[in-house]
């Protein structure tokens, strides 16, 4: 069993999760990573790199060939556009026993699109925040505008009033707005197994948040946000590793920012305090039922600082 990860970039934390989850399965298995630019970090810690075409120039025949030419039977896509483009040949690609750590595709898009996202879960008695691509229809003195398909930072621009917001969103191609909210930023992290059952989650507060990714973030347990996340991804029908972010403002209110239908920047935290989720996930792919793998939550909250490290090679 050989694992592909997609747009390994510089994600290392990530890689050398699922490097050590695979070890655990099995010791003789290859990590391959894939990503469409050469000069990258991440190919340095993986077993064997793979420089991908673009996705607008591959074709998933080919794909499939390079992955059972390299016995890959497993990938964890990392990226967005990722999810989407391997989405869509789900089946396919489970016809030849390729298997993805990720949500169906109808599920998938109900996410990744922030204003759908909005609207199904206010639909379902969901807490988010107001969400529209019409300012008028957001009251509030200062906004955050993002782009309606976009991830992380990208495109954003936070707390500000509203001459800006409007000139803000010129520069992007689909933007929606949303109030700003004061409050405590907090990420959760939640394993959906192939039941549709949440297998556990994690609640982090993030304490330094640098363009839109924590650099800084500590273990809480907050069990109101950790059963919310969790039903909300069951309804969802989401599967796999899933992220939500929430602010809980001054008086005590959630309100559910987005949803990442996969790994993010700091969810190596959660690994670490127990959602195994790439274990789980390979366990999955065996045919092992997970109820025969308890989710075991560390019981001292952990931080983790993100930061820059030298290799020597």
């Amino acid at each position: 069993m050989n694992v592909l990860l997609t747009s390994i970039s510089g994600k290392v934390p990530l890689i050398k999760r699922v490097k050590k989850a695979l070890t655990r399965i099995n010791s003789n298995g290859l990590l391959f990573g894939g990503d469409s630019n050469q000069d990258i970090i991440g190919k340095y810690f993986v077993d064997q790199f793979w420089k991908m075409p673009k996705l607008k120039e591959l074709d998933i025949k080919l794909f499939v060939d390079f992955c059972q030419s390299n016995k890959i039977t497993r990938i964890i896509p990392t990226r967005n556009d990722d999810l989407v483009f391997l989405g869509q040949y789900q089946s396919y690609l489970l016809e030849c026993d390729i298997h993805l750590l990720l949500s169906n595709y109808l599920p998938l898009q109900n996410v990744l699109d922030k204003l759908v996202f909005y609207e199904h879960g206010i639909k379902m008695g969901y807490p988010l925040i107001h969400t529209s691509n019409n300012i008028d229809q957001i009251n509030t003195e200062k906004y955050v505008i993002k782009d309606r398909y976009g991830s992380g930072s990208q495109n954003i621009a936070i707390n500000v009033a509203k001459d800006k917001a409007i000139s803000h969103a010129r520069k992007i191609k689909k933007p929606i707005f949303q109030p700003f909210i004061d409050g405590e930023e907090y990420s959760i992290d939640v394993y959906v197994d192939r039941s549709g059952k949440s297998k556990g989650s994690i609640v982090r507060k993030r304490d330094l948040v640098i363009n839109g990714e924590s650099q800084v973030t500590t273990t809480v347990q907050k069990k109101e946000l950790e059963c919310l996340a969790q039903k909300m991804a069951e309804d969802f029908q989401l599967y796999g590793h899933v992220m939500f972010q929430v602010i809980i403002d001054q008086k005590g209110h959630f309100h559910i920012i987005e949803c990442n239908p996969r790994f993010g920047g700091a969810s190596t935290l959660s690994v670490d305090a127990g959602l195994d989720s790439f274990y789980w996930f390979f366990l999955e792919c065996e045919g092992e039922n997970l109820l025969n793998y308890p989710f075991n939550r560390n019981e001292k909250e952990l931080k983790l600082i993100r930061h820059s490290e030298d290799l020597i090679i």
